[in-house]
């Protein structure tokens, strides 16, 4: 027989104490009967001897010290797994919210998931095709690798992200299954509207398995989204071999829940308010990617993150940035001029990039062809660092050149259509395309062989991508 406990010692925000606990364990679920009707779900954080103190997930409205009875479940949190999931969309802990019925589940995992062996672990290698030349080009994503996006409040990273999944799709191994694992945390309605919509009308739903957790739920939900998705996605990566790419925006209104949450246990903050154990709980999730020798799928991720003020030594994107294998930063005067995706490509780095490209996976020249990208793209910002002082006429021929290479780089490689999936190899044709702006003798991080087999002259026309 199980033991119903009546009534709470204390109510802080988002947590119930209940005193009397016996036999209880840290992460177990409760049940919380409110008025003897309505049942709400709840988490265990913490223990000291008899007392608890419990998340209630669907948080503390109408709840008093004397009208509750609770149980404990016996388990931690779990979610049903089955292949049926793809194409299916869930609330931010697991529960279908697109009319469809409940899953019929094959397996019910923990959401914390199992860590990962290092030992067991593949080293990441071949690419995942994103069509977005700034981003298969200078910083490739490579399967199982972990590589965010840093933005800020008001740039397109939602657009961006919808475009990834619906472009993105494995390189040269067509017979392999690959899905897309999305989830939203804290989103406003018209952008949850908005993802589901893009999806749908794309057609690329059917592939997708998405968690939306919405600005107005409860905020202890947000902790659980993310791991929720990892979860799903490790079952199908390790259970059914496919190939899965993770998307989890926005982690910056995750981080901000755990603050939240944090302050509310009464815990001693750290840097700008955020519990000191910030950086072991991003990682806890950011290291759930990866691959496995003894199995065939994989998980990438791309986490989003909105840097507060635009401020790159934020917290967030700053131990984000220490887990992680690299960041894709997008930049507000890119996109005030107009380009987009907004992508600035000096801080923009891809750490596995090199171990996925060149012969044997994109194409022979991809590696110089990228570095000598990043030199001449850099050389223009020295040259118009310079051009701002003495005016642009007094610049020499030569930096003329790249005064007019940086400008056709922006406009044509970094910028491109919403709806425009470039292939790698018209994505290097590209890039070919523009250096072909510099005189030959520039391009100094180049073979020579290579030099010759690519180089033109800049032509104004595209037709021959």
């Amino acid at each position: 027989m199980k033991l119903e406990y009546i009534g709470l010692k204390q109510i802080s925000g988002p947590l119930v104490i209940i005193e009397g606990i016996q036999g209880a364990s840290f992460e177990e679920m409760v049940e919380i009967t409110v008025d003897n009707s309505e049942k709400r779900i709840g988490r265990i954080i913490e223990l000291y001897g008899d007392i608890a103190v419990v998340q209630v997930f669907e948080g503390t409205s109408n709840i008093s010290l004397t009208n509750t009875k609770t149980r404990l479940l016996g388990h931690s949190l779990e979610i049903p797994l089955s292949k049926e999931i793809l194409g299916r969309i869930f609330d931010g802990v697991g529960r279908p919210i697109d009319g469809m019925g409940e899953i019929f589940p094959e397996v019910k995992w923990d959401v914390n998931g199992k860590p990962i062996n290092p030992v067991s672990r593949e080293y990441p290698r071949n690419y995942i095709q994103t069509g977005i030349s700034s981003i298969d080009g200078l910083t490739t994503l490579i399967r199982g690798q972990k590589l965010p996006i840093f933005s800020g409040n008001g740039l397109p990273h939602d657009a961006l992200a919808v475009q990834i999944v619906r472009q993105a799709q494995l390189a040269q191994q067509e017979d392999a299954e690959f899905a897309v694992v999305f989830a939203a945390m804290g989103v406003k309605h018209d952008v949850a509207d908005y993802f589901k919509r893009s999806f749908e009308e794309s057609g690329v739903l059917q592939k997708v398995v998405m968690f939306l957790n919405l600005a107005n739920d409860p905020v202890v939900e947000r902790i659980i989204t993310p791991r929720c998705a990892l979860t799903v996605a490790e079952y199908l990566a390790f259970q059914h071999n496919m190939h899965i790419l993770v998307i989890l925006t926005d982690m910056t209104s995750y981080c901000e829940a755990l603050r939240e949450i944090s302050s509310s246990k009464g815990e001693i903050p750290s840097r700008k308010g955020f519990p000191g154990y910030l950086y072991s709980d991003l990682a806890s999730l950011y290291e759930r990617a990866g691959m496995l020798k003894d199995r065939k799928g994989s998980i990438t991720q791309i986490p989003i993150l909105t840097m507060p003020n635009d401020d790159i030594t934020h917290p967030v994107p700053d131990l984000t940035g220490y887990i992680t294998e690299g960041q894709i930063v997008l930049d507000r005067s890119l996109h005030q001029r107009g380009v987009y995706p907004p992508v600035i490509v000096l801080p923009s780095l891809s750490r596995l990039m090199k171990d996925g490209i060149g012969e044997g996976f994109t194409r022979e020249d991809h590696p110089a062809i990228a570095n000598q990208l990043f030199a001449s793209y850099a050389h223009v910002q020295e040259v118009r660092a310079l051009a701002s002082v003495i005016g642009e006429d007094e610049l020499s021929e030569i930096d003329k050149k790249y005064i007019e290479f940086g400008k056709a780089f922006e406009r044509e490689f970094i910028s491109q259509n919403k709806e425009e999936n470039r292939s790698m190899d018209n994505t290097l044709d590209l890039g070919w395309r523009l250096l072909g702006i510099l005189p030959k003798e520039e391009l100094d991080r180049v073979d020579v062989k290579i030099l010759d087999k690519y180089y033109r002259p800049y032509s104004s026309t595209r037709s021959e991508l």
